[in-house]
């Protein structure tokens, strides 16, 4: 009995030492929470850091950001200066910036990337002119407000047509490498360059934990190297595994719902058989199943896409998630619609859903290039 004691006591006291040393680490973890600037600007989390609000363990180097007197978000990019943040998908690990005195071209022109942690997600090359001459005006050419005067106006072309013509009227600037949002036509007539420019990071990886909905952050016992994916949501499937269940789910289903009705109609047909009064003049043939063949590849590539702008806003109000992986939709995610239903989903989802099923995943109706096979 003493030794069962002891043994209890010895336990409890472990116990209660590991709890102890739990609140300890727990207490001196530094706590990371998501900020802004303001209201309208976009959340501030792991790897980006708003100086003077985040602690330095709460960003990665190189992704520190400031508020500006107007609540603007800033990035400092050691080569080019500030720049505001229009947007941060962290799912894909893009940001989108524009110039806070609205003449990004400007910027455009001295844009140097090196040393920092981002490069540009689509490059286009453009070339700018001053020209002073209105034989230019034939063209039907964009002029760059903001750097243009009374007596000059600049314009910027990809195009190798317009690039010879204008070398001959006009005074060649540069030639620059631009990370476009889109990435366009490389033969662009021109462009007033007012768009935001877009930019992506490799390091630190963290599209898997954010598109999964954790957060990436440094591990609290640990270097600020060792990086950790927490918070994700319990029962949280990511998007590729929901779907596998639902197909993978769903037409061994359908299989044996099938086998089960050929299976009840060939009994029935026997049981019709075996009562009519002449057998010899009775023929009844079994009703086959109908399979439903998937669409062709360029049937689903001819379906229009849609891609999100921030509002995230859809032909249908109510469509705010994907009917096949149950994720609700994020800025900048492609999306693809049926043209005889007007029905949304994630192109990759309806792309893999067509390859296997000729109907609509909601409506069950047969887009128009459908097909049976017998």
């Amino acid at each position: 009995m003493d030794h069962i004691l002891k043994l209890a006591f010895f336990l409890l006291f472990f116990f209660f030492f590991f709890i102890s040393l739990g609140s300890i680490s727990s207490s001196t973890e530094t706590t990371c929470y998501d900020t802004a600037c303001s209201r309208t600007e976009p959340v501030i989390r792991f790897p980006f850091r708003l100086q003077n609000l985040q602690p330095n363990r709460c960003g990665y180097p190189g992704f520190n950001l400031s508020c500006d007197l107007t609540n603007q978000t800033l990035l400092d990019l050691p080569n080019s200066g500030n720049f505001t943040i229009q947007a941060i998908d962290y799912s894909t690990q893009e940001i989108w910036i524009n110039d806070p005195n609205s003449c990004l071209p400007r910027r455009i022109l001295s844009l140097d990337l090196s040393g920092t942690p981002f490069t540009g997600a689509n490059y286009q090359n453009f070339s700018f002119f001053n020209c002073t001459s209105g034989n230019y005006t034939r063209y039907r050419l964009n002029p760059i407000a903001c750097l243009s005067g009374n007596t000059f106006t600049v314009f910027a072309t990809s195009s190798m047509r317009v690039i010879g013509r204008l070398t001959t009227l006009c005074d060649f600037v540069s030639a620059v490498r631009v990370p476009v949002e889109w990435p366009g036509n490389e033969q662009t007539l021109s462009s007033d360059l007012g768009e935001d420019l877009l930019l992506t990071w490799h390091q630190p990886g963290c599209k898997m934990c954010e598109s999964r909905g954790g957060r990436c952050g440094f591990h609290s016992n640990t270097s600020y190297q060792h990086i950790v994916c927490s918070n994700l949501p319990k029962h949280e499937l990511p998007r590729a595994a929901r779907y596998a269940i639902v197909v993978g789910g769903g037409i061994p289903a359908l299989i044996c719902v099938v086998g089960l009705l050929s299976i009840i109609a060939s009994k029935i047909m026997r049981w019709v058989r075996g009562h009519q009064p002449s057998p010899e003049l009775s023929s009844a043939v079994a009703p086959q199943p109908t399979i439903i063949a998937g669409l062709d590849g360029p049937t689903i590539e001819s379906y229009p896409k849609i891609v999100l702008g921030e509002s995230r806003r859809l032909p249908k109000p109510d469509d705010n998630t994907c009917p096949i992986c149950l994720s609700e939709y994020r800025p900048k995610e492609t999306l693809k619609t049926i043209p005889e239903c007007q029905h949304c989903f994630h192109a990759d989802c309806i792309d893999e859903w067509l390859r296997l099923n000729a109907t609509c995943p909601i409506c069950r109706n047969y887009p128009e290039h459908g097909t049976r096979n017998p």
